[in-house]
């Protein structure tokens, strides 16, 4: 199966290394074969929000840490990410934050229950712009098919990228999934900032280098 992500070498810092040896059992979830029950790894019954490729966590850890009353599981192959974001956790007293580590793809059909996520957070997937890996493209059918099945209806599928190309093909993809309605006014199609969003290290990079930042606000249509 084409995988969406390659595991880069990165610095692992002894601070994240800490973080997950010491933090590690608290905000992991093994990834067995066993579907998740989010009562039981939250302790509560708050909607979830899944956040799907987190980077370095900050951003994560801050709309957490801004919305207590919400869970928030975050899905991450790099150890470094992964590490940040327990460090975040801990610095900031969280308690609505659980982590996965693995395939997003796997992850979704082996562990997440149908109808169960209130939303998804996909924040600049990796745009793989050589167009002889945009096979390796996240946001693209049947994946989204794949989101739109675990979402609650009226849940939400918010995915920001600052690759222009990607993200029209992205449009076009969300646009074409059963279920999904787009909620932008916009005659493009895409979404306003919506304003909660913290930005991201890859966004200030985009913007630095003058990439247009595409946004896309998709709702998962009533029963």
């Amino acid at each position: 199966m084409i995988k969406s992500f390659v595991i880069r070498s990165g610095r692992f810092t002894d601070a994240q290394k800490k973080a997950c040896c010491e933090l590690g059992d608290k905000f992991i979830i093994p990834f067995g074969e066993e579907k998740i029950n989010f009562a039981d790894i939250f302790g509560n019954n708050n909607n979830v929000t899944m956040e799907i490729g987190f980077g370095t966590g900050i951003a994560t850890a801050s709309i957490a840490e801004t919305n207590p009353n919400k869970n928030y599981l975050g899905v991450e192959v790099h150890k470094p990410g992964i590490g940040r974001l327990l460090w975040e956790i801990e610095r900031r007293e969280l308690k609505n934050i659980r982590i996965i580590e693995g395939d997003a793809v796997e992850i979704l059909r082996q562990k997440i229950p149908d109808c169960t996520v209130s939303a998804f957070h996909i924040f600049f997937p990796d745009p793989w712009p050589k167009k002889r890996h945009h096979k390796r493209r996240l946001i693209k059918r049947p994946f989204t098919d794949l989101l739109a099945a675990k979402l609650l209806p009226g849940g939400y599928i918010y995915m920001v990228s600052d690759w222009e190309e990607y993200g029209n093909r992205a449009l076009t993809e969300l646009s074409a999934t059963p279920g999904l309605i787009n909620n932008s006014k916009s005659a493009s199609g895409f979404s306003e900032n919506l304003g909660w969003r913290p930005k991201t290290e890859f966004e200030q990079k985009g913007i630095k280098k003058q990439h247009n930042i595409k946004e896309l606000y998709f709702v998962k249509e009533q029963m």
